[in-house]
């Protein structure tokens, strides 16, 4: 009985005890801690292509992880832009450029007339030449001075300045350039200079969805970065609206703007994967860039001031399929029957051509090349550009109801 007593006040005081405890257990499930007060490590957005997107461990929370590729190190707010900018940036150049216009005086300036109730003091103050300035982008590709750009950039410059990231300012030198692929290579004079050089990438990886970095100097501003993603490939440069040009281009909705031609398209790890040349006027967010594969393949040749070599046949030509050709057909005010099969439909033959003396004519279906059954107008032009000038090429085409092969010997692209 007096152990009881004895013990009645240490019952009581571990009662209270765990009452308190058990009440501030029930008081944390209904109100949870803040994560940070709890031992839990908030979630960090991450960038990183969108098929890496995963849900967090814990299933409650209504965030994403947005992880990239390779994760930056060290402070949580750099991010992989930062990083491939970091080490590419310093190797984008800005270049600038000078050339001399002639003009023309006006017919009714020239003549007496006008001189003697004006006088000829009025027209030898018109000024006979104008100086206009271009401005674009650039990378150095190697420690000699080599600078990578568009061929539209520099053309017919009377004078190039190139100017470093870190604004050192040097002369430049067109060593060759390329209107078919619209690439130009510049050197600048590098004895004692310690040049960045940009890191090439492989265009032939890039895929849809891919992130795109676009860095240059548009409009005047220099140094600029734009992010985007890689929009679709291998669009051609007929579809873009440049005919002109033989190229499979890279599209992206990374912003390019004037001034940016010339300038890099990185991937997510900083490696060059394009060169930003071409942007839509009638669309919003389209931009294009010449795959740096197609530069890696020329730029020596380009850099020792050798011509490319771009075979042709002189053909316009359009891709042709058996519905097309059916309306075609049926239609009473058609100025040519063309049979109903899969080729590539030649609309006009250009003069003094391989395909004129060749004997190809308007109408003309072409469908194989040395025994390759083309369907579309790039993949004949691809097969062109990739054999040898003077190579003869033999070509299956449909006449009618006839089927004839014809010889075709390649020729330089410029020679017409």
């Amino acid at each position: 009985m007096r152990l009881f007593k004895f013990f009645r006040p240490v019952f009581r005081i571990a009662i209270r005890t765990l009452t308190i405890v058990v009440g501030i257990t029930i008081a944390l499930s209904v109100n949870p801690a803040p994560a940070s007060a709890a031992g839990i490590q908030p979630i960090q957005l991450r960038s990183q292509p969108a098929t890496a997107l995963r849900e967090p461990q814990n299933a409650g929370s209504q965030q994403l992880a947005l992880r990239s590729p390779e994760l930056v190190q060290g402070d949580s707010s750099n991010s992989f832009v930062t990083a491939a900018v970091d080490r590419v940036g310093p190797a984008v150049v800005r270049i600038d450029t000078e050339r001399t216009v002639s003009r023309n005086l006006d017919p009714f300036l020239e003549d007496p007339f006008f001189g003697r109730f004006f006088g000829d003091d009025l027209r030898t103050q018109i000024p006979r030449q104008e100086r206009l300035r271009g401005q674009g982008s650039g990378f150095v590709i190697d420690k000699t001075g080599i600078i990578l750009t568009n061929a539209h950039v520099v053309d017919k410059a009377d004078r190039v300045t190139v100017t470093l990231n870190d604004g050192r300012i040097f002369p430049g030198e067109v060593q060759g350039t390329d209107e078919v692929t619209d690439l130009a290579v510049v050197k600048i004079n590098t004895k004692q200079v310690d040049l960045p050089v940009a890191a090439l990438g492989d265009s032939d990886a890039v895929k849809v969805g891919d992130w795109a970095i676009a860095v240059g100097n548009p409009l005047g501003f220099d140094n600029t970065v734009t992010l985007g993603i890689v929009s679709t490939l291998k669009r051609s440069s007929a579809a873009v609206g440049i005919p002109d040009k033989r190229l499979d281009f890279i599209q992206t909705d990374a912003a390019i703007n004037p001034g940016n031609s010339g300038g890099p398209l990185l991937n997510g790890r900083g490696e060059v994967i394009g060169i930003n040349t071409a942007i839509r006027a009638d669309a919003m967010g389209i931009g294009f860039a010449i795959p740096i594969n197609k530069a890696k393949a020329i730029y020596a040749q380009l850099a020792r001031g050798e011509q490319v070599s771009h075979p042709f046949l002189g053909i316009q030509m359009v891709a042709l399929t058996p519905e097309i050709a059916r309306e075609n057909n049926t239609d009473p005010n058609a100025s040519l029957i063309v049979p109903e099969v899969a080729g590539v439909l030649v609309m006009r033959v250009l003069p003094n051509t391989p395909a004129e003396k060749a004997g190809i004519r308007k109408g003309d279906v072409i469908v194989q090349i040395d025994s390759q059954t083309v369907i579309t107008a790039e993949q004949l032009q691809n097969l062109v550009e990739n054999s040898q000038i003077g190579q003869t090429l033999k070509l299956k085409v449909l006449r009618g109801s006839q089927s004839k092969m014809l010889a075709v010997q390649t020729a330089q692209l410029r020679d017409f």
